[in-house]
């Protein structure tokens, strides 16, 4: 697979790039600068963060996909049933297999993320709905002076093979709430793969526990001025099993999260505690 990626990080295409977010009474017509990152030129280690439950028929098509620029593998394990950690220490020996302090796939994300060494964090699932070989295209952003990229199936050169119907539309339905209060411009929100750098974790100040972490994270960046960029992705079918999404009250989540987050809110408190 192939992507075509803008040579300039200065003036990228606009298919890439969320506008910067104003903070809460500044003038309308007054953007908030954006970040710039500092080093460019320097070759930055690699940790990418993988949550799983009972993904052991998943787990090896994942890891054998997964690119030598990655210099980190932190497998967290939500307490499998299965063979799911012996699978992937079969992979790749070494490894590092974590255990998640509680539920849900937030919690396994935060664990992941504050075991990471790397300088920039790859976040990903282990059912093979995501191609690692697409990881180099996300790190390209990073390394020319974004702080934050996330995967877009909604723009040329992504897609999904595994929208339903309830998907597709609580997508649009909240991509179009967070386009309105963060006022900006992206083309896909709920997608788990995505790329930072360890530098602003602090500022991500996540605390969600389900999967309304992904759009926590999207929300916090925006908030916090970060340079964001989008990348073409393409979704795939999960490998083998059952979804532990359950599109409905995760997207309740979803919604509660970014009107709590949205600027101007009075705090960043928790305000859903989510399960697998």
């Amino acid at each position: 697979m192939s992507t075509t990626l803008p040579s300039d990080p200065a003036q990228p295409s606009p298919a890439y790039l969320g506008r910067p977010m104003r903070r809460a009474g500044d003038r309308a017509t007054t953007p908030r600068p954006m970040r710039r990152a500092g080093d460019f030129a320097t070759r930055h280690t690699v940790s990418l963060v993988i949550p799983a439950f009972n993904e052991a028929r998943n787990i090896p098509w994942v890891f054998e996909q997964i690119p030598r620029c990655v210099d980190e593998v932190i497998l967290v394990d939500g307490a499998s049933s299965d063979a799911t950690v012996a699978v992937a220490r079969s992979i790749l020996p070494n490894v590092r297999s974590v255990e998640q302090s509680g539920p849900g796939k937030g919690n396994a994300l935060r664990t992941g993320f504050a075991a990471a060494t790397g300088d920039h964090i790859v976040m990903m699932d282990a059912d093979g709905s995501m191609w690692p070989g697409e990881i180099p295209h996300y790190l390209h952003f990073l390394d020319n002076g974004y702080d934050f990229v996330k995967g877009s199936r909604c723009i040329a050169g992504g897609g999904s093979l595994d929208f339903t119907r309830v998907r597709s539309l609580g997508n649009r339905v909240l991509l179009a709430v967070v386009n309105r209060l963060y006022h900006t411009v992206l083309t896909d929100l709920c997608y788990g793969f995505c790329a930072f750098r360890r530098s602003f974790l602090d500022e991500l100040c996540l605390h969600s526990a389900g999967f309304e972490i992904e759009a926590e994270m999207v929300a916090h960046a925006l908030r916090s001025g970060l340079r964001i960029a989008e990348v073409p992705s393409l979704e795939l079918p999960r490998r083998s099993g059952r979804s532990h999404l359950h599109a409905v009250s995760d997207g309740r989540r979803v919604l509660r999260t970014l009107i709590a987050e949205r600027p101007g809110a009075r705090s960043a408190a928790p305000v859903a505690v989510g399960e697998r």
